[in-house]
């Protein structure tokens, strides 16, 4: 069996910093066995790569990234890829919004299934999209970018009664209300779309809900002391870090007590101690909280792990972007394929 995957963005070339040695090294420390890393599969000859493994068996073909093809969907490499297999599995769930060659390619070619992973994910974020989700139904969007945010808020604001929204995304909303943000991070150029998103609370039946106050310094640097100010002070000459003590204090109770959470993003500079207290405040709620949540992305996977309050969540998906997309109503490419008619099983050699 042959496993691959893509790790880092090595730019369609091989870069040893990017090389999956370390994974075939713990895989083979998990199955009690060799696991070969398999590293000119492309340009090798199929039978003699077949042959580096025998029945029952894993080896691992190195990082897909390291080719060009596979980022732009080459039907060539897909052909390569399809040569070494006679099934194929998806089970990353974290690159179906790719439309790749080792994602999408692949499963034109040959009998395709989903794996378990792909399977619990999906099941998990359809439970979100349902009509009879148990309410009050809150979202709580952060991290660093309006623009990853707003298509899953247009999809989402009238499935949902309440949205919470921190980190650098929600300089972008206050700056919409016409609020002065001193030096934080604002996409001027959606400003308008934030305002729209406000704008359409009124009569779509969602709540909004940005920081109260905030948590502000000068800059990020490890000696400068930070300040907790109201939303409406801050300095023209600061930027805000993380949400404060009272934004906290208001929000907690909305996850204790809601029918169902979905959380992307961290409230600040969680990995710097001194602003960690605003996600780590978020993750505590809805981990003592009752109702069915699932939390989304690299980041917010890290903070929770970090705080030790896994335990407390039904779900916490591997995917950062593939889950902002799902959550978006959008069909993700490596979902779709494994839907369509499994293809008929032809001679791949004289298709290269």
């Amino acid at each position: 069996m042959f496993v691959t995957s893509h790790l880092g963005r090595p730019k369609g070339k091989p870069d040893p910093e990017f090389s999956l040695a370390p994974v075939a090294k713990r895989l083979a420390d998990l199955v009690g066995g060799e696991v070969p890393l398999i590293e000119n599969y492309v340009e090798g000859e199929i039978p003699e790569i077949c042959n580096q493994i025998g029945p029952g068996e894993i080896a691992i073909l190195e990082n897909t990234r390291f080719y060009p093809g596979e980022e732009k969907n080459d039907p060539a490499l897909s052909k390569v890829f399809a040569r070494l297999a006679d099934v194929f599995v998806n089970d990353a769930f974290g690159t179906s919004h790719r439309a790749h060659s080792s994602v999408v390619g692949i499963a034109e070619l040959l009998p395709h299934y989903a794996g378990y992973l792909l399977i619990e994910e999906t099941e998990h974020l359809d439970t979100l999209l349902r009509d009879d989700i148990t309410r009050p139904y809150v979202v709580v969007l952060g991290g660093a970018k309006v623009k990853n945010k707003l298509p899953i808020l247009e999809f989402m604001a009238p499935r949902v009664d309440i949205i919470l929204i921190g980190g650098g995304c929600a300089f972008t909303f206050l700056k919409a209300q016409w609020r002065e943000v001193g030096k934080s991070m604002v996409e001027e150029e959606l400003i308008d779309a934030a305002r729209t998103v406000l704008t359409n609370q009124a009569t779509m039946g969602y709540r909004i809900e940005l920081p109260r106050d905030l948590l502000v310094a000068p800059n990020s640097d490890p000696d400068t002391e930070p300040v907790m100010v109201d939303v409406n002070d801050i300095p023209q000459d600061c930027a805000g870090y993380d949400i404060g003590l009272n934004t906290r204090k208001a929000w907690d109770p909305l996850l204790r007590r809601a029918g169902t959470v979905f959380w992307n993003g961290p409230m600040g500079l969680f990995e710097d101690w001194r602003y960690n207290g605003g996600t780590r405040a978020i993750a505590k709620a809805i981990a003592l909280g009752q109702g069915f949540s699932v939390a989304g992305g690299g980041e917010t996977m890290s903070a929770i792990n970090h705080f030790g309050l896994g335990w407390g969540f039904s779900h916490m998906s591997t995917g950062g972007g593939a889950s902002l997309e799902y959550m978006s109503g959008k069909i993700l490419p490596g979902v779709a394929v494994l839907l369509e008619p499994q293809p008929m099983v032809y001679n791949l050699e004289s298709q290269v």
